[in-house]
């Protein structure tokens, strides 16, 4: 099952993730919603529509704009709507 974990911690799990360009996307049912606060960061991708970004903090470490999801993505990337990918250190193992 995919688990997401930084700083020793897994703060997402489902095996129901759906993979896109290589990073698997966590529904929003399955990332552990108190490692995550919103910033104030966006990009976009002429594909998919424009990421907001979270910071996760664990265990009074924090990792800025670690995670991305799109809440609003473009017809091509509805699948992905509203769930959560990771970069900057985080793992994602299968």
């Amino acid at each position: 099952m995919p688990k997401a974990i930084w700083n020793n911690r897994v703060i997402a799990e489902s095996t129901d993730t759906v993979m896109v360009e290589g990073n698997h996307y966590f529904p929003p049912n399955s990332i552990s919603q108190e490692f995550f606060a919103p910033t104030d960061t966006t990009t976009v991708c002429h594909w998919k529509g424009t990421a907001s970004y979270f910071t996760l903090t664990v265990d009074g470490e924090q990792n800025r704009d670690a995670a991305w999801s799109y809440a609003e993505p473009k017809e091509a990337a509805e699948n992905i709507r509203g769930h959560y990918a990771f970069w900057k250190g985080v793992t994602v193992t299968e």
